[in-house]
């Protein structure tokens, strides 16, 4: 029986937090296990996040958070501890309670976005790489993507000094990708990769300049809803690959069960 007394909480947080798909996942996940544990999404207003953080804590039964826009960087700072992943980018999309009560931070988006990449098969290594959106999770992409030996990335981004700090700092990791910051033009790229929300709602403008697709191309998107984004849809008429956003999302479900250990097989993370 799920959602006893004894139940294990883990929360899904955004704001606003109506279109996450966290909280289904996991709790039919749970399901299928027969453990004894629920995700609640849950939302509070940005001037109201460190009150929310504070009760977050001081409920004890909370074993672990899954974060989205606009609080990854907030919860990040509030973490004890963090792997390199999420270090680097100053950005946690994962947060388990660790025995002494602290949290420890983790970022995934990059480890789902290349493991879907993978698993669909599309190579990375040697290639040249356009990618549109450094925020958040844009930039946990570029670090995986020169990780994974791309030879070029070029970012863009609305907020042109962000892109280029990003520029900087994956360099500085990953010597051996050359980094620019330009246009969201594919001209000479293997891959292109909106990073952004816009896609979300059908009259949001297309993320990049799609005159300049050509069929060798593969086109990706990390949006999960709609499956197929106006970008997509586009890209496949030019006859690119493509890419949908939820192979990103399955992958990192996977990874992020490994790390809240929803079987709980080491007592150790508290």
């Amino acid at each position: 029986m799920r959602g006893t007394g004894k139940a294990e909480i883990f929360v899904m947080l955004a704001h606003p937090v109506g279109h996450a798909k966290s909280p289904g996942m996991f709790n039919e996940i749970f399901e299928q296990k027969g453990l004894d544990s629920l995700m609640v999404p849950l939302s509070c207003r940005p001037e109201d996040f460190d009150t929310f953080w504070a009760g977050i804590t001081a409920a004890e039964n909370i074993r672990g958070v899954i974060i989205s826009v606009p609080y990854k960087v907030p919860v990040y700072h509030k973490c004890a501890a963090a792997h390199d992943r999420a270090a680097r980018v100053q950005s946690a999309n994962s947060v388990r309670r660790q025995a002494d009560g602290s949290w420890y931070a983790d970022n995934f988006d990059g480890v789902g976005f290349i493991d879907g990449l993978k698993a669909g098969a599309h190579q990375i290594a040697g290639r040249r790489i356009l990618q549109v959106g450094a925020g958040g999770a844009g930039a946990s992409l570029t670090y995986c993507l020169a990780e994974e030996g791309a030879a070029e990335i070029r970012l863009n981004d609305i907020d042109r000094d962000r892109a280029e700090k990003l520029a900087v700092l994956v360099h500085k990791a990953f010597p051996n990708c050359r980094i620019e910051v330009g246009e969201p033009d594919p001209t000479g790229m293997h891959m292109a990769i909106n990073a952004t929300p816009s896609g979300l709602k059908g009259t949001d403008p297309l993320p990049m300049d799609v005159s300049k697709l050509t069929p060798d191309m593969t086109v990706v998107d990390i949006i999960m809803e709609p499956a197929e984004t106006a970008l997509l849809k586009t890209a496949k008429a030019i006859g690119c690959r493509i890419q949908p956003g939820r192979p990103m999302m399955d992958f990192q479900v996977e990874a992020m069960s490994a790390f809240f250990d929803i079987d709980r097989k080491d007592r150790s993370h508290g």
